[in-house]
């Protein structure tokens, strides 16, 4: 058996670290499409990318296991019916249950490692890489003045180059539009020709303008009457000048690691059941505040109304004072501090409702992350009970048909776990049951898939679907119909 465990061992891991590089790849370029437009033009170094997709496909890596179990076990067993090893292993006396011991052990080896990778690195490589975005995102586009475009990426400048060398230095026709005063263009600039270049320490954007000319017509800063105020115009002449622009916010700076250090997805799962603690013990201050309020404003009424004696609370008002036996001013006291308390009520209500509202949302955000954690430890023991005897039914090696089953399973699995996951945001069901009702939905179609191949059933094998097909009596009708046709034409 020793030899027979590490041959379906070998032939399990190749297409395991296959497939599993294979779906990560495939989850890192859906990353890339969603965020393709905050990459493009931003002058990006090579470093940054690669370091923001290291980061991103240590993210899927939890994702990416369970599909890999799945398509690699049913290539194995696919592989070792096809050739009809099966067979020949059964018929030593050895039952496929057997066969399937060493990858269950595999199995479970690789959901605890899962689990483990999903509490420790995820969280640290979620927070890594949306920092990063951030910062890429905060990025302006890459310095690029093409000729003939008004390029506006300096602040409060618009620059326009007619035309541009192929040395990107030598420049001619240069207009350089001033709004540093908030007023248009009001100031301008003009040059015959110059030179663009940048500083070696990259901050700074160098323009030596020559043969140009310089105006200004701005309203005078001091006039409060702009109807009345004068536009004077200053234009001066210049044979050589330099402009220098500040080009520091167009390299890419790394912000604050500590940004998304506390949001549910960057915690362990220890950090997150000390959060889910909190925010129930923060629950139920908010469920008591109105009650605690409504009272207090009761207990401070009681006063005005009787301030000679002990205060009372709630119900326990004096039976015997009677609100026509005050005195004016005594009423309009008492009237006023009721329409303040009542709006002051009110208010505590409403913020007492939003601030509930989210406190749940958070609540149930941190509890998704709880279960995550374990749902996609398990799916990886699931999806071996559905790969490896779904591979010993069918009977067929390679990658087509393998790659289609794990297709149509891994969608369903993550269409249901994605409705689960929305449904339990909104209190429609409890959290535990929306993420763990993909699972609970899979697990019957385990125990039957395992039944089916210890039995040595061949309901899936697709030999026996045309054979059932063949004998169903439309076919066998438009089959006679055809012969008859075929002898009447022969005929």
């Amino acid at each position: 058996m020793k030899i027979i465990y590490r041959y379906i061992i070998k032939s399990f891991v190749k297409p395991f670290v296959i497939t599993f590089f294979f779906a990560l790849f495939i989850l890192l370029m859906q990353y890339l499409w969603k965020y393709v437009d905050d990459l493009v033009g931003k002058g990006l170094e090579i470093s940054v990318i690669l370091e923001l997709l290291f980061y991103a496909s240590a993210t899927f890596v939890a994702t990416a296991a369970p599909l890999a179990i799945l398509l690699s076990s049913l290539m194995t067993f696919g592989n070792l019916g096809e050739r009809y090893e099966i067979v020949a292993i059964k018929s030593a006396g050895i039952p496929i249950s057997r066969l399937f011991t060493p990858l269950l052990i595999l199995a479970i080896v690789i959901g605890c490692g899962t689990f483990l990778f999903a509490n420790y690195v995820t969280p640290k490589a979620y927070e890594k890489s949306k920092h990063l975005m951030l910062d890429i995102k905060d990025q302006k586009p890459a310095l690029v003045i093409e000729e003939g475009v008004f390029y506006d990426g300096f602040d409060n400048y618009v620059i326009r180059i007619g035309n541009k060398k192929s040395d990107n230095v030598t420049i001619e026709e240069i207009l350089i539009y001033d709004h540093s005063k908030g007023q248009g263009n009001t100031t301008i600039t003009y040059a015959k020709k110059g030179t663009m270049k940048m500083t070696d320490d990259k901050k700074y954007m160098l323009f030596r303008l020559y043969d140009g000319f310089y105006w200004d017509e701005s309203r005078n800063a001091n006039s409060k009457d702009v109807a009345k105020s004068q536009y004077p115009l200053l234009r001066a002449v210049f044979k050589e000048q330099y402009k220098r622009f500040d080009i520091s916010s167009f390299q890419f700076q790394k912000s604050d690691d500590n940004f998304y250090q506390s949001t549910n997805q960057t915690l362990p799962l220890k950090e997150l059941n000390l959060k889910i603690d909190t925010l129930k013990m923060r629950i139920d201050e908010l469920e008591d505040a109105p009650a605690r309020n409504f009272f207090g404003s009761l207990y401070f009424f009681n006063n005005i109304i009787k301030p000679d004696t002990t205060p009372l609370v709630a119900h326990a008002l004096p039976s015997d004072l009677k609100y026509e036996e005050m005195d004016l001013e005594k009423k309009k006291e008492i009237i006023n501090f009721a329409q303040m308390a009542s709006m002051n009520f009110y208010s505590t209500i409403q913020y007492s409702f939003d601030d509930l509202h989210w406190n749940m949302y958070s609540l149930w955000m941190h509890q998704i992350e709880v279960h995550r954690k374990f749902t996609l430890s398990v799916a990886c023991l699931l999806f071996f009970f559905i790969g490896a005897p779904l591979g010993s039914i069918i009977r067929k090696g390679g990658i087509a048909i393998p790659l289609v089953v794990t297709i149509l399973f891994f969608i369903f699995y993550f269409i249901i776990s994605i409705i689960g996951e929305k449904v339990s945001k909104g209190d429609l069901i409890p959290v535990p049951l929306g993420m763990w009702f993909s699972t609970l939905l899979l697990i019957p179609i385990c125990i039957f898939l395992s039944y089916k191949a210890t039995i040595d059933s061949s309901i899936f094998s697709i030999e026996e679907q045309f054979k059932w097909l063949s004998n169903l009596k439309i076919v066998r009708y438009f089959n006679s119909k055809k012969a008859n046709e075929d002898t009447s034409t022969m005929s």
